[in-house]
């Protein structure tokens, strides 16, 4: 795990000088050129450092400091940044659906030609083209897996997932746990907060982008409905306590407070990074494919993923551009997907050589449902990449605080942010 513990150390020397792009300097002292690469939650989250340091390995006469954002405020922060000609010259886009609102700001560079030269191998470039041209390339392809505690399972006398399961099939096995777990601190299931965690996999297994744009949400109710049961019943912490409360996802699984969750495939590294540190117990754990609606989707099941891309500021000195382009053709590549896949993320390049380097990974689940999981799910991302998508994501965050806290009944609150929509965006 020495590879894991090394990545997981907090970047230094970021770059807090004046000047456009970050206050780094293009060509330096013996030809050198230093770029600023945005980040966040740098002391938990890995891949910035391990990317910048196998680019650097081959490229020496490039150096790349990471410049930390507030993982929650990150598009904000970038955003006045970016105003105000200080923001890094390379940033990610933290979430897909946010493209239209810097590739229409004009701050992004057009990275066509890196793309055209990206392995067919790779998913999530059409994510970030606009009008025939790329404006970002992922290093990363999330989705969304079913995480259990073998150990929970086993006390409660209920059978671990096998990759079959249907929502119906869910709420079955959460209100079996909920009853074997009793008289313990242990809940059955754990859904977090946000409101991805309920549209998300409805825009995903049942919906369509022309649907969600057109605010035909209807499709949305059965997964609220099926929420709500399991607040009501006690399988799940109730909303309100999650948000009052200040829940953590990391907390409520790797403390085992849960049985099971629904999460990223980015909580594999955290996971085990916590364990190994200490700030998660040891127990057994492995993930399987996301519940599907029926099993006409079992074979290559359907659930939530978003890709995260890097792309270049379009205010990048003239001089930097080409080495920050290959940067960009760098986290494209199978070397820095393996890299990756090496400290438990999944990467936006897959193969079988890929994966074997996830499983390889000492910790991580190698059972065929893992593997399922990882290499048979179809991640689709949680809203259509448009810039109709944030302001009926506003409406939909309302939406979900009233329905979560039982202000309103699932199909009024989605007949009620229907209507909203229908009213201040949709006209």
């Amino acid at each position: 795990m020495a590879v894991l513990a090394g990545a997981m150390l907090v970047l230094a020397g970021c770059s807090d000088d004046g000047g456009g792009s970050g206050g780094s300097n293009g060509g330096g002292e013996g030809g050198s050129t230093d770029l600023v690469l945005a980040g966040w939650s740098l002391s938990t989250t890995p891949e910035f450092q391990v990317l910048v340091d196998g680019f650097t390995e081959q490229n020496p006469e490039v150096s790349i400091s990471v410049l930390e954002y507030d993982a929650a405020n990150y598009d904000t922060q970038l955003t006045a940044d970016l105003a105000a000609g200080s923001a890094p010259d390379l940033y990610p886009l933290k979430t897909v659906t946010t493209l239209p609102t810097y590739q229409e700001g004009g701050q992004l560079v057009d990275v066509s030609d890196v793309a055209s030269e990206l392995s067919g191998d790779i998913l999530g470039v059409d994510a970030y083209a606009v009008d025939g041209a790329t404006y970002a390339i992922p290093y990363r392809q999330d989705a969304w897996f079913l995480y259990y505690n073998v150990d929970l399972f086993e006390q409660a006398g209920v059978e671990i997932p096998d990759g079959t399961w249907t929502w119906d099939d869910y709420v079955a096995a959460s209100m079996a746990l909920q009853e074997g777990l009793a008289g313990t601190e242990a809940k059955a299931t754990y859904q977090h907060g946000w409101t991805s965690l309920v549209t998300g996999f409805a825009n995903a297994q049942a919906g369509s982008d022309e649907e969600f744009l057109a605010a035909d949400w209807e499709y949305m109710v059965p997964f609220y409905e099926r929420a709500m049961e399991l607040q009501e019943a006690g399988a799940q912490e109730s909303y309100g306590t999650v948000t009052t409360n200040s829940l953590t996802y990391q907390g409520q699984f790797g403390t085992q407070k849960v049985a099971m969750m629904p999460m990223g495939s980015w909580y594999v590294a955290t996971l085990l990074a916590q364990q190994e540190s200490g700030d998660a117990d040891t127990f057994g754990w492995s993930f399987a494919p996301m519940p599907q609606l029926d099993d006409s989707t079992l074979d290559a099941p359907i659930t939530q993923g978003n890709p995260t891309a890097i792309g270049i500021n379009a205010a990048i000195d003239e001089d930097k551009l080409d080495a920050a382009k290959e940067f960009l053709a760098y986290i494209g590549s199978e070397e820095a997907a393996s890299e990756l896949a090496a400290i438990g993320i999944m990467p936006a390049y897959t193969t079988e050589a890929v994966a074997e380097v996830m499983f390889g990974l000492e910790g991580v689940p190698t059972d065929d449902v893992a593997r399922t999981a990882f290499s048979s799910q179809q991640p689709v991302p949680e809203a259509p990449v448009n810039s109709g998508t944030p302001p009926l994501q506003t409406i939909l965050d309302d939406a979900h605080s009233e329905i979560m806290t039982g202000n309103i009944s699932p199909a009024e609150g989605i007949a009620a942010a229907i209507a909203r929509a229908q009213d201040e965006v949709l006209g």
